[in-house]
């Protein structure tokens, strides 16, 4: 009986050193997976960020020409950061005319648009003359330039005054109804 009990004990050690063992491999497993996930992560977001900003690369001479012909805008920038300290933005295409008209576009560069992407724009939209304060007296308009977008998000642009640009032939175009009338972002700012 002693002999029986003696071996139970050690069988119960054996089995409780295998379970530590056990779970100091899954620590260790699950610890290479999360780093494996977070390295996947960065990769994963520096694609995204590098097709996006291919898309505002190809989105660029189209909207610029957009821009000169139909808005008669006189400077247009790409990539435009605020110096702004606590209203940092970054701008995909920024562009304004001085004198007469003295109107400022802001042209926001989506490959894909979803929800969460026009409630960025809206959220630029609305911080922007506080971002740029030397255009805080221009009439601001906002466009979206997107790759893909669902029918109702479409909608969902122009419901929200936003002019919308579209890829069509490889080119992006403006898409908006003839009685499409744009919202000025920043009346109570506007001269």
């Amino acid at each position: 009986l002693r002999e029986s009990h003696k071996e139970l004990r050690d069988a119960q050690k054996e089995t409780a050193r295998q379970q530590r063992e056990t779970d100091r491999q899954l620590k260790e497993t699950d610890r290479q997976l999360r780093k494996q996930l977070k390295e996947l992560g960065a990769q994963i977001g520096g694609l995204g960020n590098k097709f996006g900003r291919f898309t505002e690369g190809q989105a660029f001479p189209a909207m610029e020409k957009i821009l000169r012909k139909r808005f008669k805008m006189e400077v247009i920038s790409q990539r435009v950061t605020s110096p702004v300290i606590g209203n940092e933005q970054e701008i995909d295409v920024l562009a304004y005319n001085n004198g007469k008209r003295n109107d400022v576009f802001v042209v926001e560069v989506k490959s894909l648009l979803r929800e969460r992407e026009l409630q960025q724009v809206l959220e630029i939209m609305e911080k922007f003359p506080r971002a740029f304060p030397e255009h805080a007296n221009k009439h601001l308009y906002g466009i979206v330039a997107t790759v893909d977008a669902s029918k109702e998000m479409q909608r969902r642009v122009l419901a929200e005054g936003l002019y919308l640009a579209v890829i069509n032939d490889e080119q992006f175009k403006l898409t908006i109804p003839d009685d499409f009338q744009p919202r000025q972002f920043n009346q109570k700012t506007a001269a």
